[in-house]
């Protein structure tokens, strides 16, 4: 069962009671010292819990119910329990956290004044009660109180209000209830050995605890002119969390370890990029080379030796096109977790240009959720990261990998419940080492088989693409239709298109200024625009019985002018969910 705080619920449907429940509340007991309170929770489905309040004198205790754990379980790291007690008479509200770390536990203490001055509320008697209604944001909440001179709330943090809480509202829904009073010996509060932070403290250490993050590059840059790195013994010899360089310098690569983690957990990525020195809009990937379990990936021998030594394609017009389709058991081209692009000169060129009502932003921030590609993001697995450009300073980058609880049971899954498998890439991350572009879609569609196993439930293809060529007539600049087949029949179609750019103005120091008041960043583009991320398309394939199919994506690309060509950076994979 999942606990979630009662302020941090999501936002509510439409209601589905009405205030007259009231009617139903239990009769308080005389000299009654404890008061237990129903706590629901409206998600999939309608979670109850119990939180009881003890009264001693002018203060009162909150206590809540903690998540249960079935034998062999355990808490996930960050775990925390609160208990809060109110001195009426001071006027003071304390929060005592328990947080749970592996074996450990930690205890920390904040303080506030009971009384809050911040809130508003208007009052009505309501079937011999008092409700007081305010709004916190946008929310419309409403407390029915049995007045007397015992202050009694299971929801402390929301200040005085004047006697026992009956039951609290939240947009026309019931989310807490009062059930059933008693008497009982009231137990002393130690605070003894707990550490005093202050509430912003107690956040970020919960935080800490609670997201699991791994720095996967720190500051590494991306540049023409590094001296290459080589692999020996096929990869396996490399140390773990060392940064290599590949393709002169402009794509950065890590073997690392990463958590096996329950199935609850979202995933994240976050890219922070900037400016060294190259002045343009770049294509970038962060991307997490695919191999069959156990081996190394094959996409390591085109970085280590030459592209050319990856499976060939081979085009109408004769050109060659390095590892970009899967070739059975025998090649994986790399999962790509995010494609995004770099702004013209953010950071580094800030100072170059100034602008009457614009101010520069210092960085491109990039944040995207890759849960979907988890099987692929645990164990042993080699992460890589690539700028195009031939600049000496180019670009400064740092990724961080950071998953969230969705429960408080850490419990791994013995089988598999999803997997991942790469389909084709043709975003050239060794362009600086001689790896084609993709630029075949003129003459030729691109074709990769693949196998739906007989355990799969659900198949989706996550689907990456962005047009490229930067003239009038390129495609960059002009709405092109992916067509994407199945067996040979068309069965989706998708025309990446983004015209938002001019948005992203404050991060484009240095994009071309024109006559009429426009810059290159402002202008709409294949997908794609200066400063921003791409987003994945996802197409269901669920429908296709197991065995082999093929999968194939058409283009009607642009010709080449005067030197210049249109190409298509796409990258797509399956997930199959068993």
């Amino acid at each position: 069962m999942k606990k979630l705080p009662l302020l941090c619920l999501l936002p509510l449907m439409a209601a589905t009671c009405t205030p007259s429940a009231l009617q139903a509340q239990p009769k308080v007991k005389k000299g009654s010292n404890t008061f237990v309170y129903r706590v629901i929770d409206y998600g999939e489905g309608i979670d109850t819990q119990f939180t009881t309040v003890t009264t001693d004198g002018a203060r009162f205790r909150v206590t809540e119910e903690g998540a249960a754990l079935a034998a062999g379980q355990r808490f996930i790291p960050g775990y925390s329990t609160e208990e809060y007690v109110v001195d009426v008479a001071a006027d003071s509200l304390y929060c005592l956290t328990t947080l749970f770390d592996s074996s450990e536990s930690h205890c920390y203490l904040t303080a506030s004044l009971f009384g809050r001055k911040d809130l508003s509320f208007d009052t009505a008697r309501v079937d011999g009660l008092v409700r007081y209604t305010c709004s916190v944001n946008s929310n419309k909440l409403e407390f029915y109180v049995l007045p007397q001179a015992q202050e009694v709330s299971p929801i402390p943090y929301y200040g005085r209000l004047g006697g026992l809480l009956v039951s609290y509202w939240r947009n026309g829904q019931c989310r807490l209830e009062l059930c059933r009073t008693g008497r009982r010996t009231a137990s002393a509060v130690s605070f003894e050995g707990a550490a005093r932070v202050s509430s912003k403290q107690l956040a970020a250490i919960k935080r800490q605890h609670t997201v699991l993050s791994t720095r996967i590059f720190d500051n590494v840059q991306l540049c023409w002119g590094k001296e290459n790195s080589h692999l020996t013994d096929g990869g396996s010899g490399t140390p773990f969390d060392s940064v290599l360089h590949f393709a002169g310098g402009t794509l950065a690569l890590k073997r690392i370890s990463l958590p096996h983690l329950p199935s609850h957990y979202q995933t994240f990525v976050e890219i922070h990029q900037r400016s060294n020195g190259d002045a343009y809009d770049r294509t970038g990937s962060l991307f997490v080379l695919g191999c069959q379990p156990g081996a190394a990936p094959a996409f390591l021998r085109g970085m280590n030796e030459h592209p050319d030594s990856l499976p060939l394609f081979t085009d109408r017009k004769g050109d060659r096109y390095q590892g970009i389709r899967a070739e059975g058991d025998i090649f994986q081209p790399p999962v790509e977790l995010v494609r995004f692009f770099t702004s013209f000169g953010v950071s580094h060129f800030n100072d170059r240009v100034k602008m009457e009502g614009l101010e520069w932003e210092s960085e491109n921030y990039f944040k995207q959720e890759v849960t979907d590609l988890a099987s692929r993001l645990q164990g042993e697995v080699w992460i890589g990261i690539w700028i195009g450009n031939y600049d000496g300073g180019g670009h400064l980058v740092t990724v961080d990998l950071k998953s969230y609880p969705g429960d408080y049971v850490w419990e791994i899954d013995e089988a598999e419940k999803s997997a991942v498998l790469p389909l084709f890439n043709t975003c050239n991350v060794l362009e600086m080492a001689g790896q084609n572009y993709g630029k075949f879609f003129d003459t030729d569609s691109l074709t990769v088989a693949f196998d739906i196993p007989l355990e799969a439930k659900q198949v989706r293809l996550r689907y990456i693409t962005t047009g490229h060529g930067g003239w009038d007539g390129g495609d960059e600049f002009n709405p092109k239709a992916n067509t994407i087949l199945i067996d040979g029949t068309p069965a989706f179609s998708v025309t990446p298109w983004r015209c938002d750019c001019g948005r992203y103005r404050e991060w484009n120091p240095v994009s071309g200024n024109f006559w009429n008041g426009t810059s290159s960043s402002d202008y709409s583009r294949s997908g794609w625009c200066p400063g921003t991320a791409t987003q994945p398309v996802y197409f269901d394939l669920s429908t296709l019985t197991p065995g082999r199919h093929t999968l194939t994506v058409a283009i009607p690309q642009g010709a080449p002018q005067a030197g210049s060509f249109s190409h298509w950076c796409l990258s797509g994979c399956l997930i199959i969910d068993k």
